[in-house]
């Protein structure tokens, strides 16, 4: 196997640590990269392009529940997306599944199968836990639906989720307020949402507890 590059995405250090000693012990010669923040782990992808796979935890800051791996699937398609989560609910390892994570990791697993994980997807392969969950219906028409947005709309998405006002989004996101609008109205049509309450809802079914 050739030497990797891949991204770390935790906002604890000690368990970032741990992932770094697991990998350098499974593929020594691999490039690891960190983020511990949802902003950082998209600065880190923006200047990485050689990035081959993320190894993302749910609960990060900036986060909101499944956002972060759905916006990853999003700004690059290519990069297959593991999960490492300290919640291994079957439920939510099968919604991690249909949102398009390729593996999922409980952070309880020994150091070596994050070595097995990824040498498994870097191999074109996937790494699951056996799954109990059925797979849901709802949150099949949900991941279709969000995939509609662009990139930039989906940061949209989350800022509307936080209720922020137009000009806030755009002092948060560095666009013209006219742009925001632009967005907006985008949005709520492509999710077939009649106002921006409608939308945050959406929002919040991302979290990992989220039931249909």
């Amino acid at each position: 196997m050739s030497a990797p590059a891949i991204l770390v995405a935790d906002d604890h250090p000690m368990f970032r640590s741990a992932v770094l000693h697991a990998l350098r012990e499974a593929l020594p010669q691999a490039t690891v990269f960190e983020a511990a923040s949802a902003a950082t782990l998209d600065q880190v992808l923006a200047a990485q392009p050689q990035i081959e796979l993320v190894l993302l935890d749910l609960a990060m800051p900036g986060a909101r529940g499944f956002s972060a791996l759905l916006h990853v699937r999003g700004e690059r398609p290519e990069i297959p997306v593991v999960i490492i989560s300290s919640n291994d609910h079957p439920r939510v390892i099968r919604r991690a599944q249909q949102f398009g994570a390729v593996g999922f990791i409980p952070k309880s697993s020994p150091a070596d199968a994050i070595g097995q994980a990824v040498a498994a997807v870097l191999d074109g392969g996937a790494w699951f836990p056996a799954l109990t969950a059925e797979r849901s219906e709802e949150d099949a028409q949900l991941a279709a639906r969000l995939a509609q947005l662009t990139p930039q709309q989906f940061r949209v998405l989350l800022c509307l989720a936080d209720g922020l006002l137009n000009k806030q989004i755009a002092h948060e996101l560095g666009l013209a307020e006219n742009t925001v609008k632009v967005h907006v109205t985008a949005i709520l049509k492509k999710l077939n949402c009649h106002s921006r309450t409608q939308a945050a809802v959406l929002v919040r079914a991302l979290e990992p507890e989220a039931m249909p």
